[in-house]
């Protein structure tokens, strides 16, 4: 099978996962460019492609551009609407996009915050310890929700891995490498057991590689 476009990003990257993911299910082959952060998107080339100038960005066979790790998987995974990746009907579908929009803004938008907090990037004299607690305190909350909800059945929305457990699962990686240690892992087994359902597939383990997984959150470390 020809590829259905090409793909700019990195393979470790948590977006990059997303698109990855859909296609190894959807059964779809992928054109992976070469990509060095901070040259090959600085160059004229993917400039005048993609000028917001990050990835993963995404070009179809047809010359349609696309940015953003999950809405290029939407993309692909509409493409094969039989692989069952948005669901089976309107209403699946949109759950699908209701557990995205959980998973990106209820959990993974306070780990970035979080990460970039205890890494640095605000000014020193930024720093808050009552916002940093206000925001892990947002996210445990978010995870107190999932633990309740995510047994209902083994996967989200239907009995097949759909888009949302592949973005759940790789929010799910991306907060245990930074805000939920092993302590915080333990409060939550049900959404671990999910996690390692979805991300165990054989058709992504690959993909999704390692857990790499702190052993103390780094909310809890010296800043």
């Amino acid at each position: 099978m020809a590829p259905i476009g090409s793909l700019w990003g990195d393979s470790r990257h948590r977006l990059t996962k997303y698109i990855l993911s859909v296609a190894a299910i959807a059964g779809f082959e992928l054109d992976i460019k070469p990509f060095e952060y901070g040259v090959t998107n600085k160059s004229p080339e993917f400039i005048e492609k993609f000028p917001f100038a990050k990835v993963p960005t995404f070009q179809g066979e047809d010359g349609f551009t696309l940015l953003e790790g999950a809405s290029i998987a939407r993309y692909v995974a509409s493409l094969a609407l039989e692989s069952g990746l948005l669901g089976n009907n309107i209403k699946d579908t949109a759950l699908v996009d209701q557990w995205i929009h959980f998973a990106e803004h209820e959990i993974n938008a306070y780990t970035n915050l979080i990460w970039q907090l205890v890494e640095g990037f605000f000014p020193e004299k930024a720093y808050s310890e009552s916002i940093h607690k206000s925001i892990f305190e947002s996210q445990e909350r978010s995870l107190k929700f999932l633990e309740q909800n995510i047994n209902i059945r083994e996967f989200l929305v239907t009995d097949e891995i759909t888009l949302a457990d592949i973005i759940l699962a790789g929010v799910i990686q991306r907060a245990a490498r930074v805000t939920l240690g092993a302590a915080e892992r333990a409060l939550y087994p049900n959404v671990f057991a999910y996690y390692a359902r979805v991300a165990g597939d054989p058709r992504i383990k690959d993909i999704f590689g390692a857990d790499d997984f702190v052993e103390v959150s780094r909310s809890t470390q010296e800043r």
